[in-house]
């Protein structure tokens, strides 16, 4: 009697078939019971079972790629919580003080990897664009545009938000030393999510619009690095700093995912403003900058999404190309010189229409920007400390672009040919291996040389504004320091020479730059990897060489001068605050020359060394170019 009851209810709905048996004593509607089933599969198809995560999901899990960067990543982030405490501290409180420095040392960390890391997960949704046949397929299939939109974005940043999750128990250990509260491990982990959701959604957006492609990988790594530097010197700039060394949030901090968080973990040091003092919305905006960081991102994403909801049908429709369409041009015929690939590279990439838009409007841009610091410093707009501010963070961030555009083109140079079929054509003329990695090398070069041309007009209009300013005896473009062997110092604000050592020094970088791109763009199958691999071998070695340099200037004016100029970022760190690395300076001003002196003797050496390595790698690539051509034959 009692299974006589209960069977009734058993059979309400059969989910697995969709079908709705109906019985005289059942407790729920029929209908009713259909509605749940159909909204929990409507739901279903949405995010849990939706077949683009789980095909992203299960493909990504299988990738040795992954599993290394996942290792590299919880390998990084544990290598730092060692550094952290491995000292011994004796009182209850240095260890707490130890483990509030240690948080601050992870979540920092995190944030960075998360920002290096989300666009190599978002690199398959950026590369669509170089299969639009596999793109009109899907847009053929039953799937909704929420479903792809959405599915694209959650299965990507699975793997991210994996990486987040899995450095919670580093988080949690912190919090048995004492001095790290809860919310702080809370505030550090929301900010590294919203970042990547934010990129994420950047990156779908770019995808759905089909103008971004493989190329444009790069370019999203670039933009985001700006980003941040530029954010973060205009928050340096806006700094209401108080006697003891405090400063106040800014208008920037709620938009850059490291200055919101050193507004969680440096409360102390970096006030956040009494709400009850500003109107709205700036009460929220710098009273609450965390918060408003992750509303940004929120915002953002959201927007972001309805958009792609909005576009996602019409990305596959636009189709180019004039077949049978013909146009004769009156232009003479240009020069081409003795190397044929130097000029087709040159002025192949020159023609382009991203290219010249460029060249006309953030070439003429950053020129006018390159006066900007000493006209502000000249008008009493801005003190000597924010003059090198404002040139440090412009010309490094100039600097880091154009090195990231330099590694772009060089590592698409061989890997975009021999996707297009033109490497075979190329390959089938009378051109030998030298001359053909040769004219890539020399047409890069030419073709970068107009953009350099930013950063070294900032550098050469400050230290020329510097020179004239101690020609005159004016003391407002010198820095007074306290030296360790010598007392009080004086040195110019800007060093005027490197008006001449910085450009030798990026031209000669930039040349390797473009070496070890082209080389990576040989041996690597794909434009992804040989994007990756090139940034990796070029900015892996040229931090920890800086790491190095800066470590020297700490114990001595002379091995730290000739370590700085090895590469462009520490000779420009050591141009637009020389005050930080001369103050182990010893002899007085006669010290203050030698330092001056060796810094120029590293930056020739640092440009030799360049120099060696380009024509190295260029006769090794050369050796082994047949080979390497071959082993990728009649692939794409």
């Amino acid at each position: 009697m009692f299974a006589d009851r209960i069977r009734p209810i058993s059979s309400w709905v059969d989910l697995g078939a969709g079908s709705v048996e109906v019985h005289e004593r059942s407790v729920i509607p029929s209908a009713y019971a259909a509605r749940v089933s159909s909204a929990i599969r409507a739901l279903s198809r949405v995010l849990p079972t939706n077949p683009i995560i789980v095909r992203l999901v299960q493909g990504g899990s299988r990738r040795p790629r992954h599993l290394v960067i996942r290792g590299v990543f919880l390998g990084g982030l544990a290598a730092m919580l060692l550094l952290a405490l491995g000292g011994s501290p004796g009182s209850a409180r240095e260890i707490a003080q130890g483990a509030a420095t240690a948080l601050s040392l992870l979540a920092f960390g995190q944030v960075i990897l998360i920002c290096a890391l989300t666009p190599i997960f978002m690199a398959g949704a950026l590369s669509q664009e170089a299969e639009p046949r596999t793109w009109e397929i899907l847009l053929t299939t039953p799937l909704s545009g929420l479903q792809i939109v959405l599915g694209n974005l959650a299965g990507r940043l699975f793997f991210v938000v994996a990486l987040v999750i899995s450095a919670l128990p580093l988080f949690l250990v912190l919090q048995g030393f004492g001095g790290v509260p809860p919310s702080a491990i809370l505030a550090s982990s929301a900010i590294a999510l919203s970042t990547a959701m934010a990129l994420g959604s950047i990156a779908i957006a770019l995808s759905l619009t089909r103008f971004a492609g493989r190329r444009a990988i790069f370019a999203f790594y670039a933009t985001v690095v700006s980003w941040l530097v530029v954010t973060s010197a205009a928050d340096s700039m806006l700094r209401d700093r108080l006697p003891d060394g405090t400063a106040f949030t800014t208008w920037m901090t709620p938009l850059n995912p490291l200055l919101a968080l050193e507004s969680v973990l440096k409360s102390a040091t970096y006030l956040s403003h009494d709400a009850s003092t500003l109107p709205w919305p700036a009460s929220d905006w710098m009273g609450h900058p965390a918060v408003s960081f992750v509303a940004v991102c929120v915002v953002l994403s959201s927007a972001l999404l309805l958009f792609g909801l909005v576009v996602v049908r019409h990305a596959g429709i636009s189709t180019r190309g004039s077949l049978g369409k013909t146009e004769r041009s009156a232009r003479a015929a240009q020069h081409v010189g003795k190397n044929a690939i130097a000029w087709r590279e040159l002025h192949l990439r020159a023609q382009r229409r991203g290219v010249v838009l460029a060249r006309w409007t953030i070439v003429p841009l950053g020129l006018a920007l390159a006066v900007l610091p000493p006209v502000l410093h000249a008008l009493g707009h801005a003190t000597t400390l924010q003059w090198q501010a404002m040139t440090g963070a412009i010309v490094g961030a100039e600097t880091l672009v154009l090195v990231l555009i330099a590694l772009n083109t060089a590592a698409t140079a061989v890997t975009s040919e021999r996707e297009d079929g033109s490497l075979d054509i190329l390959l089938s003329t009378p051109i030998q291996p030298a001359a053909y990695l040769g004219g890539k090398l020399l047409g890069l070069v030419r073709y970068l040389v107009p953009l350099a041309m930013v950063p070294v007009a900032t550098v050469a209009a400050s230290a020329i504004y510097a020179l004239v300013g101690s020609s005159e005896g004016t003391t407002a473009t010198s820095v007074s320091f306290v030296s360790r062997a010598q007392g009080t110092l004086s040195v110019p604000a800007i060093l005027p020479e490197a008006a001449i050592e910085y450009p030798v020094s990026l031209l000669a970088f930039l040349a390797l730059a473009v070496m070890l791109g082209l080389s990576m763009s040989v041996r690597c199958r794909g434009t992804v990897g040989a994007v990756l691999w090139g940034s990796t071998s070029t900015l892996g070695p040229t931090a920890i060489v800086a790491m190095i340099a800066f470590a020297m200037a700490g114990a001595s004016a002379l091995l730290g001068g000739c370590g700085l100029g090895l590469t462009p970022f520490s000779l420009l760190a050591a141009a637009v605050s020389p005050q930080q690395y001369f103050v182990t300076a010893a002899d007085g001003e006669a010290g203050i020359l030698q330092a001056r002196e060796a810094l120029a003797v590293g930056t020739v050496f640092g440009a030799g060394a360049c120099v060696a390595l380009v024509w190295s790698i260029h006769r090794s690539l050369q050796s082994q170019f047949m080979f390497l051509v071959r082993r990728f034959a009649g692939t794409k």
